[in-house]
């Protein structure tokens, strides 16, 4: 079992997807560091601070720790000595930009891999702006996001299922 890897996201907000991935990391790894990402060029619907806390919330309990980061992946991954970058895919279409990504990861520091982890069927067609599009049409939240996510969704756009 390998020691440390990080598992990067937005995670604005964090979906079921998201935890299943996670959970089925902590069977590969001793430990996963949530690394939530900053940018700029982004427009998020929660601010960092409340994605740490949001994501904290939802991985109390699992060993996981929950951290920001701006700038890139692989030097985090290098201050937290992580070996390996974990990245979730959901359909085809995830894989060509996250392929990209990974051979630009490894062309930066070719000592950290990346490990591609399908999401379970069920959870293929949810993403973070899915969420968002159904929470902001006061849509049924149940099975997308856990209930924590669900308040803070409240909180953003009043009333939702």
């Amino acid at each position: 079992m390998q020691d440390i890897a990080i598992y990067p996201g937005s995670f604005d907000p964090i979906t079921m997807g998201h935890i299943d991935v996670l959970e089925r990391s902590l069977k590969i790894f001793k430990k996963v560091v949530v690394a939530i990402g900053e940018s700029s060029e982004k427009d998020y619907l929660f601010t960092t601070d409340e994605r740490v806390k949001m994501v904290k919330g939802v991985t109390k309990g699992m060993n996981v720790s929950v951290e920001k980061f701006s700038g890139l992946l692989v030097d985090f991954a290098k201050s937290k000595k992580a070996s390996v970058i974990i990245r979730g895919l959901r359909a085809v279409s995830d894989f060509d930009y996250e392929f990209q990504a990974a051979l630009m990861n490894r062309k930066l520091n070719p000592e950290i891999e990346t490990i591609f982890i399908m999401t379970r069927g069920k959870y293929c067609y949810l993403s973070s702006s899915v969420v968002k599009e159904v929470a902001s049409r006061g849509g049924n939240m149940q099975h997308l996001v856990p209930e924590a996510v669900k308040k803070m969704l409240i909180g953003k756009f009043g009333k939702i299922k």
